[in-house]
């Protein structure tokens, strides 16, 4: 039998993998400020309406915030003061992006986030994490979302790859569970260690 890794592609979710709420306190005082709970606010952001319809493409990420402004009763220099704070907290996890980089001499590299429209400008101007991968689709840009198995097809063939020749790493269940049904080797993200320890086993087992 062949022992060799039969791995050629390694996938990364973005938002909670990659990049992650570090310190939740930025938004735990918003929140507090505005006499919301943090719960309270993140739902305010991400499961609007607007928010469900950017995430595919239908609307620009404006409109996420421009629910937002509304629903707070915001100015412009209000909002722009909302969304770096709401924002504050995140960071790059630099170790598990040196490792995606490192991995690029044998394995081709995939990101696949469900993201607004401005996610790659912002990626790319904040963290300068792009770079690391050779392809990366963002789902407001192609007009599909985790875990609906066309987005995972779509980066399989961008990549070049087969399911069984992939892996693919995402904070999310569903989207795990999505990923093995379609054969890709799914790693859920629990930390960056476990991940980064997780997805060597499968290159070295080849499974």
């Amino acid at each position: 039998m062949d022992n060799e890794s039969s791995i050629r592609a390694v996938i990364w979710d973005m938002g909670g993998v990659l990049v992650r709420t570090e310190s939740q306190s930025p938004r735990e005082q918003l929140a507090q400020r505005l006499g919301l709970t943090p719960k309270e606010l993140s739902s305010l952001v991400f499961d609007s309406e607007a928010s469900f319809e950017a995430t595919v493409g239908k609307v620009p990420e404006e409109a996420v915030w421009q629910n937002v402004a509304k629903a707070l009763n915001l100015d412009s220099s209000g909002l722009a003061a909302f969304m770096q704070e709401f924002w504050a907290g995140d960071s790059l996890d630099a170790d598990l992006h040196q490792f995606v980089n490192g991995l690029r001499a044998n394995y081709k590299s995939g990101l696949l986030s469900n993201a607004w429209s401005g996610a790659r400008s912002v990626l790319d101007s904040r963290y300068h994490m792009l770079g690391v991968f050779d392809v990366s689709i963002f789902s407001a840009e192609v007009g599909l979302a985790k875990p609906d198995p066309r987005i995972y097809q779509l980066a399989l063939s961008r990549l070049g790859v087969e399911a069984s020749e992939a892996i693919f790493v995402d904070d999310v269940q569903e989207n795990i569970e999505t990923a093995n049904v379609l054969g890709i080797h799914g790693v859920r993200f629990e930390n960056s260690l476990q991940a980064r320890q997780a997805v060597m086993h499968i290159l070295a087992n080849g499974k």
